[in-house]
């Protein structure tokens, strides 16, 4: 998740109970990885997953315009998610 170019030079220190330092180094062995390459590998997919939705994204006027027409545009007929929806949950019967 780091470019290659990038050196490592910024620390992040963590205290951890004996349990959970455990179940990390199982865990990054399992996968074997290093604890700080585990641990590392899965708070920025954690970090990342949180953005995703944040995300800016510009477009230029003619990129804008069809944007904002697909969104403007009517819903297409779709029989099978109709049905769907009107069946009764299964929680509900």
């Amino acid at each position: 998740m780091d470019t290659p170019a990038e050196t490592r030079t910024e620390r992040v220190d963590l205290r951890l109970t004996p349990s959970a330092k455990r179940t990390l180094q199982r865990a990054a062995a399992a996968s074997q990885k290093s604890v700080t390459e585990f641990v590392m590998d899965s708070a920025l997919a954690a970090a990342f997953e949180t953005l995703a939705d944040r995300r800016v994204f510009e477009l230029d006027d003619a990129q804008w315009a069809a944007f904002m027409a697909a969104l403007d545009a009517p819903v297409a007929d779709n029989p099978a998610l109709r049905a769907l929806l009107a069946r009764k949950p299964a929680w509900e019967r």
